[in-house]
C-alpha cells in the first residue's frame, strides 16, 4: 500500500530549542532518511513531538492524529509512515540516542502505525563524527 501521509515524531527537549527545519526539508527533498521510500509528490506531512520523557504522552498525540486522520482524510493508518526524527534515534549534536526509544516505538506500533522509520535529517558534520568515533552508532 502506497504511503500518503509521513508523521514525524521529534524529541520534546529537542524542539525545544530546534524549529524542525532541517528534518521538514529533508523530507520536501526527499534527502536523508526520506530517500529511497519513494514517498510521491503530493503526500502529506506533519510533525509532533513525542510529548516528553518518555514518551508516554505520543499514545494521547497518535490517537488524536488517528481519529483525525481517517474522518478528515480518508487516509487509513497503514497508509502512513511514522518517522522518528534524528534527534531521537541518533547521537548527535542535541544529545546521545533517546533512552526510550524501543518503549516509543512500542508505543506507535500498538496504536497501529507499522510502518516506523529510524530518522528524518542526516547532518554530514554529525555523520563524520560518527566515522571519527566521536558520536556513537547505533546501525
Amino acid at each position: 500500500m502506497a504511503v500518503k501521509f509521513v508523521l514525524i515524531v521529534q524529541c520534546d527537549k529537542s524542539r525545544e530549542r530546534c524549529s524542525g527545519f532541517a528534518c521538514t526539508d529533508s523530507f520536501y527533498n526527499r534527502e536523508g532518511f526520506f530517500k529511497g521510500h519513494g514517498y510521491e509528490e503530493g503526500v502529506r506531512y506533519l510533525a509532533l513531538t513525542c510529548g516528553g520523557c518518555c514518551g508516554t504522552g505520543l499514545a494521547m498525540k497518535l490517537e488524536h492524529f488517528s481519529k483525525k486522520l481517517l474522518k478528515k482524510t480518508g487516509i487509513k493508518k497503514e497508509e502512513v509512515a511514522v518517522h522518528l526524527s534524528s534527534c531521537m534515534v541518533t547521537d548527535n549534536y542535541h544529545h546521545d540516542r533517546c533512552p526510550n526509544i524501543a518503549y516509543i516505538k512500542d508505543i506507535v506500533r500498538k496504536k497501529g502505525y507499522g510502518d516506523v522509520v529510524d530518522g528524518t535529517y542526516l547532518s554530514e558534520a554529525s555523520e563524520r563524527k560518527r566515522c571519527a568515533g566521536v558520536y556513537k552508532r547505533y546501525d
